[in-house]
C-alpha cells in the first residue's frame, strides 16, 4: 500500500533546494541529483516491499519480553534490519573512516522519510543508532570511535540514548545514576526509563549512551557526564560476548509504536556496569544535546512520514469506497468525489508537501552549517538552530490533525483496527512528546533562538521570505501573484508578532505563554513561503512546456493547486495565532491554578 513520494523529492531536489548546487557549495561533488534519485528509488523499493508489510502485523503482535529478560521483536523485524545492513543503508551518514558513506544529511533525511513512513516502529532503531554514531563521531576518543562505530555502521550493533529516570524526565538536573571510576573505565549504577530499543534481538550488541554523575560532580545539569555502556563486553579473545551488568526490567505497554520495545533498563545490580567516558567529565549535557538535535529533526521527519502514510491509506480508501451519490456525480462513484472528502484530502496533501519542503530546507541548512567556512558559520548555525524546533514542533503537532483526518475519511471503519488507519493515529501521538515536548521546543525557539539574539536569526528568515515573495509579485501567473501577496502579508504579521514577543522579554511568563503559538505561527509561515516557491517553479515549468515529473503528466498543475489550497486553507491560521499571541497571554496568566 505504501509508495515512496519519489516525484515530490525529485521536484524538491531540482527546483527548491537545488541539490547539485548545494553539493558543490559543501564540497561534496561526488554526490549529485542523478545519484540521489537512484538512491531514493532503491530505498523506496525496500520501504515498500520489505518494511511496509511488517507495519500492521508488528503493531498487532508487538515486542515481547521473555522471563529471562530477553526481548523479541515482531516477526520479520530482525531479517529486515539485517537486510538494511547488507544493503549499506545503515552506513549512509557515517564518515568514511568508519566504513560509512558520508552522504549529506539532505539525502539521508529523504531516505529516512521512506523508512519512517513504511514502518515507524521498526525505523526507530535505525534513528537512534544513527544519532549515536553522530554523537560518537563528534565527541568520543579515537579508540572508542574505532571500537563502537564500525559495527553500528555495518548494522551488526545498534545504539540507544539513556537520559530519563523515574524522577528526572524533562528536568535532567534530577538524574541520580552514578559513575564510579575503576581503572580505565567507570562502574555505572542506576535505572533508566523510556529507552527505545533498549533490549531486542535485532543486533549482536547494543551500545547504550548513559547519562550519569561521577562522585565529585557538581549539582544540577553541570555535573552530568555521558558513558558508553555496551550490552556485551569483550572476552579474553576480544570478542564481545561477555554480558555487562545491565538488564531490561520490563518493556512498556503503549498507545502506539507497539513494535518498538521501550525498555526500563537497570544498571549495576551486581557491582556496576562497565562504562567508558565519552568526552570529559561533566560534559554530558552538551554531548547529548548534540545527539538530541539530530534526533529532534529526525522526529520532526517522523511527523511528516506518518502523515504521508496516513494520507496514502486514506486516499486509497476514498478512491474505492462507495457511499451515497456525490453532488453532480453519478451513482456508484467513490467518496473521493464528495466535496468534503476533497477538502480533507487536498488539505492533507498540501500540508504534507509544505512539511516536506521545510524538512528539506532544514536538512540543507544543517549541511551548509556543517561544512561552512569560518566567516559564514555563525549565521548558518543560527538558521539551522532556528529551524530545528520549528520542524520538530510544527510537523509533529500537525501530524495529529492529519492522521485524525485520515481516520475520519474511513468513517466507522477508521475506528476499527483492521483497517490500519487507527494505528497511524495512535503511532503519531508520541511524536510531540518524545525528544522534547512541543512546549520544550517552543521555549527553545522563543527564549534561546529569538529573544537571546534580539530576533536576529528570525529576522534574517523574514528578510529572505520577503525577497523571495517580492520577486514573485510580478509573476505572469495570477495564482502565483496572489500567493506571494498572501505570504508577504503573513510575513509582515509575523515580524510584528516577534517584535511584541521581544518587547515582553522582561516578563518571561508572557513569552512562555505565547511560545507554542509562536512556534506554530512560524511553521505555518514557512509552509506558505515554500509552497509559493514550489507553485511558482511549477508554473514556470508549465510555461516552458514541462508539465510532468517522473511520468506524471499532471504533476506541475497539481503543484499549483496544492499551493492554492495551502494559501487559502492553512496560511490564514497564522493571523489567528498572531492575534492570540498579542492578546491571549494576559488571560492565561490571570488564571489561578486553584480555579482549574
Amino acid at each position: 500500500m505504501y509508495k515512496a513520494p519519489l516525484e515530490d523529492y525529485q521536484f524538491l531536489f531540482e527546483r527548491i533546494i537545488e541539490f547539485d548546487a548545494l553539493m558543490n557549495e559543501i564540497g561534496n561533488n561526488e554526490v549529485n541529483q542523478e545519484l540521489a534519485d537512484a538512491v531514493l528509488e532503491e530505498a523506496g523499493r525496500l520501504a515498500g516491499d520489505v518494511l511496509a508489510p511488517l507495519n500492521h502485523s508488528g503493531d498487532i503482535s508487538g515486542a515481547k519480553r521473555l522471563e529471562d529478560g530477553q526481548v523479541i521483536t515482531p516477526d520479520g523485524f530482525r531479517d529486515a534490519y539485517a537486510a538494511m545492513g547488507r544493503g549499506g543503508w545503515t552506513a549512509m551518514e557515517a564518515a568514511a573512516d568508519f566504513g560509512g558513506q558520508n552522504l549529506p544529511m539532505t539525502l539521508t533525511t529523504a531516505v529516512n522519510e521512506l523508512w519512517q513512513s513504511a514502518n515507524m516502529a521498526f525505523a526507530l532503531c535505525h534513528l537512534l543508532t544513527q544519532g549515536q554514531i553522530y554523537a560518537l563521531q563528534k565527541s568520543a576518543s579515537p579508540q572508542l570511535q574505532q571500537t563502537y562505530i564500525p559495527p553500528m555502521v555495518d548494522g551488526r550493533w545498534t545504539g540507544t540514548m539513556n537520559l530519563t529516570e523515574p524522577q528526572a524526565g524533562t528536568d535532567l538536573a534530577g538524574i541520580k545514576s552514578r559513575a564510579i571510576p575503576n581503572g580505565d573505565h567507570y562502574l555505572i549504577s542506576g535505572q533508566k526509563i523510556y529507552i527505545t530499543y533498549g533490549e531486542h534481538d535485532m543486533a549482536e550488541n547494543i551500545v547504550h549512551l548513559v547519562l550519569a554523575r561521577t562522585s565529585d560532580a557538581p549539582d544540577g545539569i553541570k555535573g552530568i557526564s555521558v558513558f558508553i555502556v555496551p550490552k556485551f563486553l569483550p572476552d579474553a579473545a576480544g570478542n564481545f560476548t561477555k554480558p555487562n551488568d545491565l538488564r531490561c526490567l520490563s518493556i512498556e505497554k503503549k498507545l502506539g509504536i507497539k513494535g518498538s520495545p521501550t525498555a526500563v533498563m537497570q544498571y549495576g545490580e551486581a557491582g556496576g556496569a562497565v562504562g567508558y567516558l565519552v568526552g570529559e567529565e561533566n560534559q554530558g549535557i552538551d554531548i547529548m544535546f548534540g545527539m538530541m538535535n539530530h534526533a529532534r529533526i529526525a522526529v520532526g521527519l517522523q511527523g511528516l512520514a506518518i502523515s504521508e502514510r496516513a494520507y496514502q491509506q486514506a486516499r486509497a480508501y476514498a478512491r474505492d469506497r462507495v457511499q451515497g451519490v456525490p453532488f453532480d456525480r453519478k451513482k456508484g462513484d467513490a467518496i473521493v468525489h464528495h466535496p468534503d472528502i476533497l477538502r480533507l484530502l487536498g488539505g492533507m496533501k498540501s500540508e504534507i508537501e509544505a512539511m516536506r519542503a521545510l524538512m528539506m530546507v532544514g536538512a540543507a541548512a544543517m549541511d551548509k552549517a556543517r561544512y561552512a567556512h569560518a566567516g559564514d558559520k555563525h549565521e548558518l548555525d543560527a538558521r539551522a538552530g532556528l529551524l530545528i524546533p520549528v520542524i520538530k514542533g510544527w510537523m509533529t503537532e500537525r501530524a495529529q490533525q492529519i492522521t485524525s483526518d485520515a481516520l475520519q475519511i474511513h468513517g466507522g471503519m477508521g475506528f476499527i483496527e483492521e483497517t490500519g488507519a487507527a494505528q497511524h493515529y495512535r503511532d503519531a501521538r508520541i511524536l510531540p512528546i518524545y525528544e522534547g515536548t512541543t512546549a520544550i521546543q517552543a521555549n527553545d525557539l522563543v527564549f534561546r533562538k529569538t529573544i537571546r539574539d534580539n530576533g536576529t536569526a528570525v529576522t534574517a528568515l523574514f528578510d529572505e521570505i520577503n525577497r523571495d515573495m517580492s520577486a514573485l509579485e510580478h509573476h505572469q501567473n495570477n495564482a502565483i501573484v496572489s500567493a506571494a501577496k498572501a505570504v508577504l502579508a503573513a510575513n509582515d504579521t509575523a515580524r510584528k508578532t516577534v517584535a511584541q514577543i521581544i518587547a515582553s522579554a522582561n516578563s518571561p511568563r508572557r513569552p512562555a505563554a505565547a511560545a507554542t503559538n509562536y512556534l506554530m505561527l512560524l511553521g505555518t509561515l514557512c509552509g506558505g513561503w515554500l509552497m509559493a516557491r514550489a507553485g511558482a517553479s511549477a508554473a514556470d515549468a508549465i510555461a516552458a512546456g514541462e508539465t510532468g515529473m517522473v511520468g506524471n503528466d499532471d504533476f506541475m498543475t497539481t503543484k499549483i493547486t496544492t499551493m492554492q489550497i495551502y494559501i487559502t486553507h492553512h496560511l490564514p491560521k497564522l493571523f489567528a495565532l498572531a492575534r492570540t499571541i498579542a492578546d491571549g497571554d494576559a488571560p492565561v496568566l490571570a488564571m489561578q491554578p486553584d480555579w482549574l
